[in-house]
């Protein structure tokens, strides 16, 4: 088997494992506008806002990296009795293949971290937080949480930011929870004591911790590998996967050291990518792969995730595309999950590209969709289709419909220059993707009139347009159908 065909069967048992992440939740919040002028009162931008987002941080996207892998993760935490704790335990709930313990701590303040973006520049970010030790009652829920969980999963990840939720010994008993169960510990640290995570299988600090923990030099390869084996001698862990930005990562034993070469083409944003690499690392290995092959998939996922912009996630999809250079593997990687979709949106519109969309079922390709697809993709500078799904064809067309599948339209509408993404759905309008989506330019055919594009008036809302393409007479699919019928 060759290794990218062996990464490829590693990437398909990713959903086969269970994980158990513990460790500091956070919510992060983008809050995204423009930049309009400089304050009269201080030498400040005034940021005009125009949309807000959030989404699970800290040990919260090490999980949200999980399922997009594929994976069922269990996840032990602590929120405060606050709308932001309410807010963390509601985004948690949204993913259906978690299995969550939120404790609900009262005088607790759940950590937030808020973006404020003007264009594509950050401009600030503020905190609020508590880094205090855990209450007795809640270490104790966690514990009894993690002690009827650890049997039944294959790895236990700590993700550590130094919130309180470690702290207190809670570390070192699950560590020895697990070790005694037979099950490998991987941690993400913070701070400079490593000794808290005596007894794991493998850390992952970055360049910057591994010299802040040692006080050693981290330049060279040889110097990242004496670091780390330091580490090693000292604290009785038994790997460190150092990560090393642009230089990519190491993978050091007390006899060995790896140094993978960075795997990103472009950085837009390294906001989360050590959670990436946590959750990439700790699914590799439920899934049965070795420290090295864990470690080369842990390193793949970085390099997508630093492409993408915000506290993003690499999917599954995302790491099979990136080991395919085929031009059918192009085309199918345009054919993405909403998600998928968002991510990648948001990077194009970090690099100010503006954004199209059209929808249809696509059931036989024709020169009319073609016409209309080349006339939406002049109007924008990224275009994104909706493609109703089977299901959808036949509640709108009839039980004979659609005459291709919804993966075999997609493919077809993928290959296409026009086209730049291909995401299905399965209600009879697009309104909920373009209401995710938020597209800037929103195309139907000329059959239509203004008002009566569905999400046009949504468009115009966020200050966008509606534009009528020209339609190709004496074209149609239905027509196509009832002439091969004759």
């Amino acid at each position: 088997m060759t290794e990218v065909n062996a990464e490829l069967d590693l990437i398909g048992r990713l959903d086969a494992g269970r994980v158990l992440c513990v460790g500091d939740v956070m919510l992060d919040r983008f809050v995204y506008g423009e930049v309009v002028r400089i304050s009269p009162e201080a030498p400040i931008p005034v940021l005009r806002v125009q949309r807000e987002s959030a989404m699970l941080g800290g040990a919260g996207n090490v999980v949200r990296n999980l399922v997009a892998l594929g994976c069922q993760p269990h996840f032990l935490s602590v929120v405060g009795d606050d709308p932001a704790g309410r807010e963390v335990s509601r985004l948690v709930g949204e993913h259906g293949d978690v299995d969550p313990l939120m404790v609900v701590e009262p005088d607790r303040q759940t950590t937030i971290k808020t973006r404020f973006i003007g264009g594509t520049q950050q401009l600030l970010r503020a905190d609020h937080e508590t880094q205090c030790p855990l209450a007795t009652s809640s270490r104790e829920r966690l514990l009894a949480g993690a002690k009827l969980l650890i049997g039944k999963v294959g790895v236990l990840v700590l993700s550590d930011y130094g919130k309180g939720v470690l702290g207190s010994g809670l570390g070192q008993a699950l560590i020895a929870m697990a070790r005694a169960a037979g099950k490998p510990v991987v941690v993400d640290p913070k701070g400079s004591d490593y000794t808290l995570y005596r007894g794991a299988t493998l850390i992952t600090p970055n360049r910057k911790e591994l010299h802040e923990a040692t006080g050693l030099p981290v330049g060279s390869d040889d110097e990242i590998a004496a670091a780390a084996r330091q580490l090693i001698d000292l604290c009785g862990i038994e790997q460190v996967l150092a990560t090393r930005s642009q230089d990519g990562m190491s993978l050091v034993t007390a006899t060995t050291a790896v140094h993978l070469p960075a795997e990103a083409r472009e950085v837009f944003d390294v906001s989360g990518a050590g959670d990436t690499v946590v959750a990439t690392l700790s699914a590799a290995l439920t899934a049965g792969a070795t420290p090295l092959e864990a470690a080369r998939l842990a390193n793949l996922a970085a390099g997508i995730v630093v492409g993408k912009v915000g506290t993003a996630v690499a999917y599954r999809d995302d790491l099979v595309a990136a080991l395919h250079h085929s031009e059918m593997a192009a085309a199918e990687s345009k054919l993405v999950s909403l998600p998928a979709a968002l991510d990648q949106v948001e990077r194009w519109r970090h690099l100010g590209k503006r954004i199209g969309f059209t929808n249809g079922c696509f059931d036989l390709l024709h020169p009319g969709h073609v016409s209309l697809l080349d006339q939406a993709r002049g109007q924008c500078d990224r275009l994104v289709v909706g493609l109703n799904s089977d299901a959808s064809v036949k509640r709108l067309k009839g039980e004979s419909r659609p005459v291709q599948a919804e993966t075999a339209r997609g493919t077809v509408l993928a290959s296409l220059a026009a086209v730049d993404l291909v995401v299905i759905f399965d209600e009879d309008t697009p309104l909920a993707l373009i209401k995710a989506l938020r597209p800037e330019i929103l195309v139907k055919g000329a059959d239509y009139s203004v008002d009566q594009v569905v999400g046009g008036d949504l468009v115009a809302g966020w200050g966008g347009r509606v534009f009528l393409a020209e339609l190709q007479a004496g074209h149609s699919t239905t027509a196509t159908i009832a002439r091969m019928n004759k």
